[in-house]
């Protein structure tokens, strides 16, 4: 037992990543099952489809499992009332002030979470009164924080700054690199890319199969202008660059985003014109397997290289 699989009652200090698009309630309770922390994804769901999944979620667990929401949600308000109504124990907050949901969300006894890219945001989110920060390195996929600090030197920054529970993300998928953010200082870790590419993940099989295919350099962070993403090159991201050599207003890099990219991607499976969100951790990712399979496997990998360093000798 550590601080983290105590706040969360779970067995292992590993929790799966919010990920829109690919975090339904399949992938959630397949993670919760297994002995980790699942999180359904709320950034991607209507009010109403949210709700769907929570209950859909609390059929297929008995364990604890979460929900991320991404505080800049249009219909904010109406999604935290559903996680109230709906009896949620555990909420990852990001993409916003903790300030503005923490106090609501403790007042119905749910453990608050909140995601941060800096040792300067994580002090504020420990202000403001969350249990625990998920302290999200560069290397991860999706949006990304603006300072673009690795979780290598995150990790240990971040522990020096805040007494709460730490967990680390942004290129884990490994028992190896599990083992590697807890001796940096980490109390658990958090994992999108790895369960993105499992059996039970809710991205299109397309989406799967250009994981597994992803190798190193294929992922870059581009559209500071607008919200840092880690994407995966293809004809939309190609089309960025192009852009990017005329100097580009905000609005003009919106107008090519337009609506529903990141869906067309990972949900629908277009490769080509799709927005495709993945973590540069993607160039170890060699196969798509069931959740128990990937958790068991980390696990087994994180205590062998527990037993190995151990007896290294200097």
């Amino acid at each position: 037992m550590n601080r983290i699989t105590q706040l969360f009652k779970i067995k292992y200090p590993i929790i799966q990543g919010g990920m829109i698009w690919n975090s339904g309630y399949k992938l959630a309770s397949a993670v919760s099952n297994a002995g980790g922390l699942g999180l359904i994804g709320a950034g991607s769901m209507y009010p109403e489809v949210l709700r769907e999944h929570l209950q859909k979620c609390k059929k297929a667990t008995d364990k604890p499992f979460g929900v991320n929401v991404p505080m800049l949600y249009p219909n904010i308000e109406e999604i935290m009332q559903i996680i109230v109504d709906e009896g949620v124990k555990i909420v990852f907050t990001s993409a916003g002030n903790p300030k503005t949901w923490t106090p609501f969300l403790k007042e119905h006894g749910i453990t608050v979470v909140h995601v941060v890219s800096s040792s300067k945001f994580a002090l504020k989110a420990q202000e403001a009164g969350v249990d625990a920060v998920v302290a999200e390195g560069f290397e991860a996929g999706g949006h990304n924080g603006r300072e673009e600090t690795t979780t290598m030197t995150l990790i240990p920054m971040v522990k020096e700054n805040v007494s709460i529970p730490l967990i680390a993300a942004g290129g884990i998928a490994t028992g190896r690199g599990m083992l590697a953010a807890m001796i940096l200082g980490a109390d658990g870790v958090q994992m999108g890319s790895r369960f993105a590419a499992s059996v039970e993940s809710s991205a299109h099989e397309n989406f799967k199969q250009t994981i597994i295919d992803t190798k190193e350099g294929d992922t870059l962070v581009t559209l500071k202008e607008l919200a840092p993403v880690r994407l995966i090159k293809n004809k939309f991201y190609n089309d960025l660059q192009e852009l990017y050599a005329k100097c580009p207003t905000p609005e003009d890099l919106k107008a090519l985003l337009g609506r529903a990219r990141a869906k067309r991607g990972m949900f629908e499976g277009d490769l080509v014109e799709g927005e495709l969100e993945i973590g540069q951790i993607a160039g170890l990712i060699h196969d798509i397997k069931p959740v128990k399979e990937i958790i068991d496997s980390v696990m087994e990998e994180f205590e062998l290289t527990k037993q190995e360093t151990q007896n290294l000798k200097y």
